[in-house]
């Protein structure tokens, strides 16, 4: 049960549609004061919807939508008092870096002075106070989207969205920037929902992960739940790499089930009923080569088809009755042979049994 009331930002029952099609289908979720929420999901899923909703850029059509205990479903974007920074920034060209960011704060009836003031401390809060006075052409990504960060700031907003506001950076400076957003945002205490269809990016910034699929939530957990316990297929294929084997439930007691696969019998976590297709998935670092399988091992051997050295690790795809099975090790070190056969094993404690998706037709 969600409690709204508690939640500093609360969604409850929210549908939208456009036409015929249900972008997002009774969405429920809070976010709580000064946490850092991660909407992700592919493309079409209905995260950037769902955060356009939050922002008052959209209408519900069913539900509603609460910041800091007021319900502001029907309330305008201007009066909902958030931030909000997109991927393309949004800067007035026209307007030097200071301008910018004090572009929010002009109707608000505030004397010169206290604008002034707001807007240096937005920019010595993202480290540009020097740049105020210099032309946003004149800036870099990375410092423009600083800028934005600052403008959003400026206004002291009850919560921050980030509309995939870091995926216009190349890969370094986005991977830099993520720790030190986060790092300020904590700092700040600051509530913020970030949109993006970036694993590594959700996983970093995030206190909490909202896995979005088809205008559904499948999941909402800490990073490290979503990653090391998913709840769905969908999760466990989305957020990482997923190595599986297909095959039906024999047996189950405890928690776990017996699946007969392509390769034998194994184990995992889950509790189909039996005579249930199923896929048994696990994650690639969980598999081992070589070694003694254990009594709570699952084991078969696999011939290696492809391997992509990646620096500190090394991923393999191995021939597994005849499907591909995805196994990662150490970068550093002698590496195995193309065609060639090895035993794998994996702990049926990492191994999960999901209901097997039906056919679209």
């Amino acid at each position: 049960m969600i409690d709204h009331a508690s939640a500093h930002v609360a969604v409850a029952g929210l549908t939208k549609r456009f036409g015929a099609a249900t972008v997002l289908d009774r969405i429920d979720l809070e976010v709580a004061r000064g946490a850092l929420v991660t909407l992700l999901g592919p493309s079409g899923c209905g995260k950037t919807t769902l955060l356009r909703l939050i922002a008052g850029l959209a209408a519900p059509d069913e539900g509603r939508v609460s910041i800091a205990g007021t319900d502001v479903t029907r309330t305008p974007p201007h009066k909902r008092n958030v931030g909000v920074v997109f991927q393309s920034y949004a800067l007035f060209p026209h307007l030097d870096v200071g301008g910018n960011v004090g572009f929010g704060l002009s109707g608000k009836g505030l004397a010169k002075e206290a604008i002034a003031a707001k807007i240096t401390r937005a920019l010595d809060l993202v480290q540009m106070g020097r740049f105020k006075d210099r032309p946003v052409t004149a800036l870099s990504g990375g410092q423009q989207q600083r800028v934005a960060l600052a403008r959003a700031l400026a206004v002291e907003p009850n919560v921050l969205l980030f509309d995939e506001a870091l995926s216009a950076l190349d890969r370094t400076l986005r991977e830099t920037m993520q720790v030190e957003l986060r790092r300020l945002l904590k700092d700040l205490g600051a509530t913020a929902i970030f949109v993006t269809h970036d694993q590594d990016e959700a996983l970093t910034m995030s206190d909490q992960i909202a896995v979005m699929n088809a205008g559904r939530i499948e999941q909402f957990a800490d990073p490290l739940g979503v990653y090391a316990e998913p709840k769905t297929l969908f999760t466990m294929r989305f957020v990482g790499i997923s190595s599986e084997l297909r095959g039906k439930v024999v047996a189950r007691a405890g928690g776990e089930v017996r699946v007969e696969t392509a390769i034998g019998a194994v184990a995992a976590r889950g509790d189909q009923p039996i005579g249930a297709d199923v896929v048994v998935a696990t994650r690639p670092e969980h598999v081992r080569i070589g070694g003694e399988a254990g009594a709570n091992d699952n084991q078969t051997e696999g011939r290696i088809r492809q391997i992509t050295f990646q620096g500190s690790r090394t991923r393999l795809v191995l021939d597994v009755a005849g499907a591909d099975f995805v196994v990662e090790i150490g970068g550093v070190g002698e590496l195995p042979v193309l065609g060639q056969s090895v035993p794998l094993r994996w702990p049926v404690a990492r191994s999960f049994a999901f209901a097997e998706p039906k056919a679209v037709a």
